[in-house]
């Protein structure tokens, strides 16, 4: 008789666990977007790189598509609300949740869990022309203009190589962790 109630504790302690882990990736993805940015001169609307991204890339590769799509969304979607970038909010909300999901679904495919390189770098070149191509879309709409959106896309483009180029390796280290293996 205890250890079904010892059983019946153990699912709702592992779903407040997944909560709190989840809340911390989007605080994380949250702050690194915040404090790590830097708007980019290419155009007056398109070029703010920030590290995000990479923070962005690391949630779904340690853990998976549902946490990477919901820690990027809910971490950037916050930070276009509370960062006078309200109007971005919605596209971004849609582009990195989009994106967290296919590095994440890509990363643990075939049983991999996030612990081939090749794979991970896969990954997070596929989710680019996802991400870019709702920015493109997104824009288009809000500007009424489908050729204003083309000069965001180079500020896309090194956004996303600098959260390759970070979290790739930090990913390495980190899944030498015990918690991660």
């Amino acid at each position: 008789m205890q250890n079904t109630q010892t059983q019946s504790f153990s699912k709702p302690r592992s779903q407040t666990f997944d909560l709190i882990i989840t809340a911390m990736l989007i605080a994380l993805v949250f702050v690194s977007t915040v404090f790590l940015n830097i708007k980019l001169p290419i155009t007056a609307n398109g070029g703010l790189v920030h590290l995000g991204t990479a923070m962005l890339f690391i949630a779904s590769i340690l853990f998976g598509p549902k946490k990477g799509a919901i820690a990027g969304a809910a971490g950037m979607g916050l930070f276009d609300i509370f960062g006078g970038w309200l109007v971005w909010a919605p596209i971004t909300i849609v582009a990195r949740g989009i994106q967290g999901y296919i590095v994440g679904k890509i990363a643990y495919a075939k049983g991999r869990e996030g612990n081939s390189i090749g794979l991970n770098l896969i990954a997070t070149i596929v989710s680019i022309p996802f991400m870019v191509a709702v920015y493109y879309i997104g824009e288009g709409i809000l500007y009424s203009n489908w050729v204003a959106p083309l000069a965001s896309i180079p500020g896309d483009l090194v956004q996303n190589a600098l959260g390759i180029i970070i979290a790739l390796p930090v990913c390495v280290v980190l899944k030498k962790i015990s918690y991660f293996k």
